[in-house]
């Protein structure tokens, strides 16, 4: 994937306990394979670019870089877990931090200066 307008976006996962619940465990165990590996192949295509459990529950956050968040959420719907209703992804879109530049402009504030 070419790095040309491409943007970042945070994915956070949401499990429906009720469909882990209700569904059969090889049907879970299936789908969870699947799921590994089109992570894996979003990887190896350099969309995904970094995948993380969350600390506070058993749910992943997912760095991806897509044209836009329309390609972004297509990406996450192949998700075969995405596509069973068994997750769904709030989509935040990313821009580059620019407080330094802000803080440090001609005639800002400098750390040790009066």
């Amino acid at each position: 994937m070419g790095h040309d307008a491409v943007m970042q976006f945070l994915a956070l996962a949401s499990s429906d306990d009720a469909w882990f619940a209700s569904t059969p465990p090889e049907d879970v165990a299936r789908l969870t394979a699947g799921e590994a590996r089109r992570t894996w192949e979003l990887r190896a295509s350099g969309m995904i670019r970094e995948l993380w459990w969350r600390l506070d529950r058993r749910d992943v956050v997912i760095l991806l870089e897509a044209r836009d968040e329309g390609a972004a959420r297509e990406a996450l719907d192949t998700l075969p877990l995405v596509a069973s209703g068994a997750l769904a992804f709030e989509v935040v879109g990313l821009v580059p931090y620019d407080g330094w530049e802000r803080l440090f402009a001609a005639g800002a504030w400098v750390p040790g200066q009066r």
